[in-house]
């Protein structure tokens, strides 16, 4: 992609995606995604009605007075995000591809982030980990952000989300929100979600094409597989075929929101042809009405 071109969309996505963040998201995302611990902020002198619990016993036996910890709200938030940018994110048959609303999808989050003082961070992943950007906080940071994931071309097509969250486990030390961005056709991560979702507050955003829940009845098709390269043809025009298909979705579906809910982690759908902002407000709603 030529430099100005690449600029071009950059601006594009900013314009968009700031705007909603601005105008939609920005209370939603404070109220969802604000500070849950406590920080230590000073000690002072113990007063009736403070509670004793907080009573801090080593400044207290040096000065033999009482004295109490004081503690406020910890309110900058690290929020990394974790990109899927395997071979399937390609696939797109309606308004947008998925790789296409993951961008967008990044970009209001991060802005959402930056208005309320948070860092971000990036992990893109396949089958590994391809790149990872540290968070920091900023504009400039945020737009390099949205070039990367304009431009990014994986070296791998797989898909391999217990490496993503192993590596965000490592880097990642201090308690921070992780949304997890993917179509989520990977195996054998539950594990690591679960360790994750003790230390960190996880999010999944699960992206899938609507041609992904049934396939049409077009005659024969060609299928190759954006992440094995694997081929076939599949007889459409078979009401077999068809309904054996819809029924591995539905049970593909159940699977992933009982992982989800074994987990504790919080997730919505997300399709490439209808707006994000409605699942989006929807799952910030529920988080901030729970605290």
């Amino acid at each position: 992609m030529e430099t100005s071109e690449l600029l071009k969309k950059v601006r594009q996505i900013e314009i968009k995606t700031r705007g909603l963040s601005s105008q939609i998201f920005s209370g939603e995302y404070h109220s969802a995604f604000k500070g849950r611990g406590m920080a230590f902020s000073e000690v002072r002198e113990y007063m009736p009605g403070d509670d004793i619990r907080s009573i801090d016993w080593n400044v207290t036996a040096r000065f033999n007075h009482p004295f109490i910890k004081v503690f406020e709200e910890e309110r900058e938030l690290t929020v990394m995000l974790l990109v899927d940018v395997s071979g399937s994110e390609s696939f797109g048959t309606r308004v947008q591809f998925k790789r296409e609303v993951i961008t967008e999808l990044c970009a209001l989050l991060a802005f959402s982030a930056i208005q309320n003082n948070d860092k971000t961070g990036v992990i893109f992943f396949s089958d590994h980990v391809e790149k990872f950007i540290p968070p920091k906080k900023g504009k400039s940071h945020i737009l390099r952000i949205i070039r990367e994931l304009i431009e990014f071309q994986p070296k791998s097509q797989g898909t391999n989300l217990n490496e993503a969250l192993k590596h965000f486990r490592n880097a990642i030390k201090k308690r921070s929100t992780a949304f997890i961005i993917s179509d989520f056709m990977s195996e054998g991560f539950e594990d690591s979600l679960k360790i994750c979702n003790k230390k960190h507050d996880i999010v999944a955003l699960r992206i899938y094409d609507k041609l992904e829940e049934e396939i049409p009845d077009a005659g024969l098709i060609h299928f190759r597989d954006a992440e094995t390269g694997g081929q076939i043809w599949v007889d459409s025009s078979s009401r077999a075929v068809r309904e054996n298909y819809r029924l591995w979705w539905i049970r593909h579906n159940r699977t992933l929101t009982e992982l989800f809910r074994r987990c504790g982690v919080d997730t919505t759908n997300i399709t490439t042809s209808e707006s994000y902002v409605q699942p989006l407000m929807k799952l910030f709603k529920m988080r901030g009405g729970r605290r």
